[in-house]
């Protein structure tokens, strides 16, 4: 059970690298536009913002990471709690999409971590 929790974790961080990538380079540009619904004035107005929260994102992937390489199940726990605390605050702020997106997949990997 515990090959499948990191599988899951491992998944959690891939995925929100793959957010980094999107709003910190990709914001502006047609794919990061489409995948967020926005214009390109909103784009190029938010893109600073947008950095900011890819940047939070890579703090959310190397905190998992982290917990991997040390095979620490406290700090999977606390990361996992993180990703679903903010993707919870993302449904409820801006889009229900957010919630299965983000949130389930982390609570997913968070009850593998706590079985295992």
């Amino acid at each position: 059970m515990s090959t499948v929790a990191n599988v899951l974790v491992g998944l959690v961080a891939a995925l929100h690298l793959y957010f980094l990538v999107l709003e910190m380079f990709l914001w502006t540009k047609p794919l990061g536009r489409r995948t967020f619904g926005n214009t390109r004035e909103f784009a190029e107005a938010s893109k600073v913002l947008a950095a900011n929260q890819g940047l939070y994102n890579g703090f959310l992937v190397a905190g998992l990471i982290w917990g991997l390489v040390e095979d620490s199940q406290d700090i999977k726990v606390f990361f996992l709690a993180c990703v679903i605390v903010a993707g919870v605050y993302g449904a409820a702020t801006v889009s229900s999409r957010i919630l299965v997106v983000q949130a389930l997949p982390a609570a997913l990997a968070l009850g593998a971590v706590l079985i295992a």
